[in-house]
């Protein structure tokens, strides 16, 4: 490991910090102030598609829908990305049609990350190669719990060079990692791998994203700029369908790294039943859109 990984590998946070940092984000804003919240939030979005059923037409049609949408709210920020399976880029795209939302695709055997690293390079080769702007991938979590540390920072090394130009954001999956030692340790590896965000969970494991992990990684991210002067991105994704929950995560953005991370560059929430919650509010005479 490089003297930055050790410096940075071994948190000093208490317990009694992450739970003031995530009663303090639980103040939830009212009038005016939310529903300019809710619309940056929604400007954060990446609206995901990651279904068994989905097939072409499905994610032509969603992707579709997602182009359309200025349309129908003309005053109101399209969704930052749509997220979807690697075998769907070119139906995505065409569905898109240059609308200005960002491509994001899942690869190297989400959610699982259980195959080997040459199926998990062409993978992220072939759907960066079709057009994907994003890549998402998730850690060898096996890996890591077994602290084989260098293993897990190689693998995330050699996908971060064959994704290339694309934004590589990379899951920890926190869900299954034991304590919030390992969520900061994780995250730390992750950044200094390579890693353009640092995301929460994949939505498919029994505990998805809590304020907490997310408070950690934020922490993480904080730390990690302080030393590098390298802006990290955070994802929170899996189980985010309120309105209330997603301004929760907004507001530890927000407190632990500042302003300027309040940016589609810098800060994504991956749902997919969030988006009408948040439309259902800002506009109640519209039905739900997607």
């Amino acid at each position: 490991m490089t003297k930055l990984y050790q410096k940075l590998i071994k948190p000093s946070i208490s317990f009694d910090e992450i739970r003031h940092g995530v009663d303090d984000a639980s103040l939830i804003s009212t009038g005016l102030q939310r529903k300019e919240i809710l619309r940056s939030v929604f400007s954060f979005l990446d609206l995901t598609s990651l279904n068994t059923t989905d097939n072409s037409r499905i994610i032509r049609l969603f992707a579709e829908k997602v182009s359309r949408f200025n349309k129908h709210y003309p005053d109101n920020h399209n969704v930052a990305a749509i997220c979807v399976f690697p075998n769907f880029v070119q139906p995505a795209l065409e569905g898109l049609n240059n609308c200005g939302v960002k491509l994001a695709v899942v690869s190297a055997s989400f959610p699982t990350s259980q195959t080997f690293l040459e199926v998990k390079m062409l993978e992220t080769e072939i759907a960066v190669r079709n057009g994907a702007d994003e890549i998402d991938i998730v850690i060898p979590v096996g890996v890591f719990l077994d602290r084989d540390y260098e293993a897990v920072i190689e693998e995330i090394k050699t996908l971060r060079q064959v994704a290339g130009e694309a934004v590589l954001k990379v899951i920890l999956e926190t869900g299954l990692l034991n304590d919030m030692d390992q969520i900061y340790k994780a995250s730390i590896i992750a950044m200094e791998a390579g890693a353009d965000f640092i995301k929460t969970s994949t939505g498919k494991s029994q505990l998805s994203a809590t304020p907490e992990a997310a408070w950690v990684m934020c922490r993480a991210i904080r730390d990690y700029y302080n030393e590098t002067g390298i802006m990290i991105g955070f994802k929170p994704a899996g189980g985010i369908a309120a309105p209330d929950e997603a301004i929760k995560y907004y507001n530890i953005v927000k407190a632990s790294l500042g302003e300027k991370w309040l940016d589609p560059s810098f800060f994504r929430i991956g749902a997919s039943r969030l988006a009408n919650g948040i439309l259902a509010e800002l506009f109640p005479d519209n039905p739900a859109y997607f």
